[in-house]
């Protein structure tokens, strides 16, 4: 049987294109401490939550609580939509997204192109998130329908079970030799069920969860953010999967910061989504104080192809005041100079 590094050469679902995901070194310091991206655009839709996607689903059938004709439903800042609407076109299913427009029209137009049926909470032109009001009426739409599921990731216990292989590919791939986790925190499936899995495989490594300025996950002020599918935003439950047990540092990332970073490894040749320039922007500046010889790993859950219409896109970001060509200029004098040692 193929390691979790390994596929078959040849598969016949596009959901067996999920996990083996790359490494990439971004950077490392004089004294041999690196930062390694772990590169979940690689998965099929370009995003990591795929695997929660797939995992959510097996356990709905797993209970009985999803049959053969059955109908998915969940509230989706488009990447979880994304992952859901790839299985349920593979098994069978109807699939409902209840949607807002705070979400990149590139995810809701994939989302549709697969199959998927699209509810919106907000009016065109409203950007607001409106993670509660998605989630009420996703819930409402699913309350007493007959083979019908509201998967809820935000407090699906498989949600997180869905990033264990993470752990698996990570350790194998390091042989064990982790230092530091960083990620995004938004549901909390992907940090803590990769961190959870990890520390009973390895331990010895520190937990750092990043969120938006304005999220309220690690504490206030609340404020509108622009960085999607991350964050608990006000009026919203922290996610059942947060486990601040787990957790060994909380920081938050500016919208102005992220998307200057996103811009700034664009020119590596990389592109990365918004919520992955707020954890690399994080991992790139404490690169420095850590011990000699760390290994310090990023999750990277999202590629940047999908932000072509915002974080790319020079009026989009002007209008909003999210374009900072000083903070590009010295996100991208950090990673010259911390590139220099690979």
């Amino acid at each position: 049987m193929p390691g979790a590094l390994q596929r078959p050469a040849v598969v016949t679902r596009v959901s067996d294109l999920i996990g083996c995901t790359p490494l990439l070194e971004l950077a490392a310091t004089e004294t041999g401490s690196r930062l390694l991206l772990k590169l979940e655009m690689f998965n099929p839709t370009g995003t990591a939550k795929i695997r929660m996607a797939r995992a959510m689903v097996d356990a709905a059938e797993t209970a009985g609580d999803l049959r053969p004709g059955g109908r998915i439903i969940e509230s989706t800042s488009g990447n979880t939509g994304l992952g859901l609407s790839v299985i349920a076109a593979e098994r069978g299913y109807t699939f409902t997204a209840v949607v807002d427009n705070h979400a990149c029209s590139d995810k809701l137009r994939g989302m549709k192109a697969l199959g998927t049926e699209l509810v919106y909470v907000a009016d065109d032109g409203t950007e607001e998130l409106a993670t509660a009001a998605r989630e009420e009426l996703a819930e409402e739409m699913a309350r007493g329908q007959d083979n019908t599921v509201f998967t809820e990731q935000h407090n699906n216990p498989a949600n997180g079970v869905g990033y264990f292989p993470v752990a698996h590919e990570l350790v194998e791939a390091l042989d064990g030799n982790v230092d530091v986790l960083i990620a995004a925190v938004g549901t909390g499936g992907a940090l803590f069920g990769t961190a959870r899995e990890m520390g009973r495989l390895i331990g010895g490594f520190s937990v750092v969860g990043v969120e938006p300025k304005g999220s309220i996950a690690f504490g206030g002020p609340a404020h509108d953010y622009y960085q999607s599918g991350t964050g608990t935003p006000e009026g919203a439950e922290l996610g059942a999967l947060v486990d601040f047990g787990l957790l060994d540092e909380g920081v938050k990332v500016g919208d102005v910061e992220a998307f200057a970073t996103c811009r700034a490894v664009a020119r590596t040749g990389l592109l990365i989504g918004g919520s992955a320039g707020g954890v690399v922007y994080e991992a790139l500046n404490r690169l420095s104080s850590l011990p000699p010889g760390s290994t310090m790993v990023a999750l990277i859950n999202d590629g940047g192809e999908k932000y072509m219409d915002t974080v790319f896109n020079d009026e989009w970001m002007s209008e909003r005041d999210l374009l900072s060509p000083d903070t590009e200029r010295e996100v991208d004098e950090l990673l010259t100079k911390l590139r220099r040692n690979r």
